[in-house]
């Protein structure tokens, strides 16, 4: 009330004049001026107890304008940069670290030796197997050249039985000492084998002590000096591995999104991506994955993990592996659209709206793509309308029909 007084004084002040004036006045008119001048001033009272009596408040406004909106999710926490390719090498048995061959920061080749451990009793090992092995490679040898001589002899006295120069007898006994040396042969023939075997066996154990590469990449961390003990994991226990491989050349992001806006993320979206060491730089991306489960890291926080790919992995050379993002996933956008702030936007899609002539109604509205800032409006509301928006919108006594004023217009 002080408010709206203060707004009508100069008005009452100047009313008050003019009827001074007119009381000196009325004594030099005729009688019929002086009911003229009575009803106007009456008139003229009425009028400004009318418009003392009404409400004038002051409220916060805002103008539809056409600009570009997008309806987009941002993620709740923090994304991370992850490699498309990284491993965390160990032996598998353990050992004594013989050679180390790379440092924290190095780039290795797919295929190069990185560690090795001590090798001394596989090695004396894989010496009696490969001398067994040749040695058993030289009997099989000798057993079937035997073998090949018996079936020949076995086969010249079978044909020397059909022209009766020798006895039966002797044809069965040389038969006989042919099977004998062939079944020799392929006895020797498969210690052979088992001799390669064992061989083969040394060479796997020779391998669980070796860590090589298995793709280009550059070292991460290395767990363990030259000289020192490397324990693989047990079954159960996790350990610190001995070597983290990442290849840095191809880059995604990994992003906790809210699990309300699961639905909306499809493959392909648009994503906009800000890495929080760099805030002058921007990147671009899509989606590749959504998790088919969700996360509850607290009751209260329940996330949906989703995978990012850049649009240009070039662009992307040189961040670091770890760093810190947030992306913005776009759902949909539209250039030229009439939009005012969400914040106007009343339950059952309403607005308060502000006439030319200071008095407010209230519309229904169709809306459109909306997020957290701004919403489209399809219908309802015409570029350059005023609404009402917060805090106007929490006083108990605005409601349409009434009469208000703007004391600030925000262009959206």
């Amino acid at each position: 009330m002080p408010s709206r007084f203060r707004l009508l004084l100069p008005g009452l002040r100047l009313l008050l004049s003019k009827f001074r004036l007119l009381l000196s006045k009325l004594r030099l008119l005729p009688f019929w001026s002086i009911r003229v001048h009575i009803i106007v001033a009456c008139i003229a009272l009425i009028a400004a107890i009318w418009l003392f009596s009404q409400p004038s408040l002051e409220v916060a406004t805002c103008t539809a304008v056409h600009g570009k909106i997008e309806s987009t999710a941002i993620n709740t926490r923090a994304g991370t940069i992850e490699a498309c390719l990284r491993t965390r090498l160990s032996t598998i048995i353990g050992g004594r670290i013989e050679y180390l061959g790379v440092a924290e920061g190095d780039h290795v080749q797919a295929g190069q030796v990185l560690m090795r451990l001590w090798q001394g009793d596989l090695r004396a090992a894989e010496a009696v197997a490969k001398a067994r092995r040749t040695g058993a490679r030289q009997r099989h040898r000798e057993a079937c050249a035997i073998a090949r001589q018996a079936e020949k002899d076995a086969v010249r006295q079978e044909e020397l039985v059909k022209s009766k120069f020798v006895s039966p007898t002797a044809a069965e006994k040389a038969r006989t000492e042919a099977d004998a040396r062939n079944a020799a042969c392929a006895s020797a023939e498969a210690e052979e084998e088992t001799a390669m075997r064992q061989l083969e066996s040394i060479v796997t154990d020779l391998d669980r002590t070796v860590i090589i590469a298995p793709f280009s990449g550059t070292i991460a961390k290395i767990n363990g000096e030259l000289g020192e003990i490397s324990t693989p994991s047990p079954t159960g226990i996790a350990m610190p591995p001995a070597i983290d491989l990442i290849d840095d050349s191809c880059l995604y992001i990994t992003v906790p999104m809210d699990e309300s806006d699961a639905p909306k993320i499809q493959p392909k979206q648009a994503v906009r991506i800000n890495v929080q060491a760099l805030k002058e730089k921007n990147f671009s991306g899509y989606v590749r994955r959504i998790a088919p489960y969700i996360t509850a890291v607290e009751k209260q926080a329940r996330t949906v993990n989703v995978d990012i790919d850049f649009s240009n992995q070039e662009q992307a050379r040189g961040l670091l592996v770890g760093y810190s993002v947030d992306v913005e996933i776009i759902f949909a956008s539209r250039n030229d659209a009439l939009l005012i702030p969400s914040t106007a936007l009343r339950d059952g899609n309403k607005v308060m709206v502000l006439g030319k002539n200071g008095i407010v109604s209230e519309r229904t509205v169709q809306t459109g793509i909306a997020n957290w800032q701004q919403t489209e409006i399809l219908s309802g509301i015409k570029a350059g309308e005023r609404m009402i928006t917060p805090p106007s919108l929490s006083y108990p006594e605005l409601r349409p029909g009434i009469r208000a004023r703007a004391f600030k217009t925000n262009p959206r």
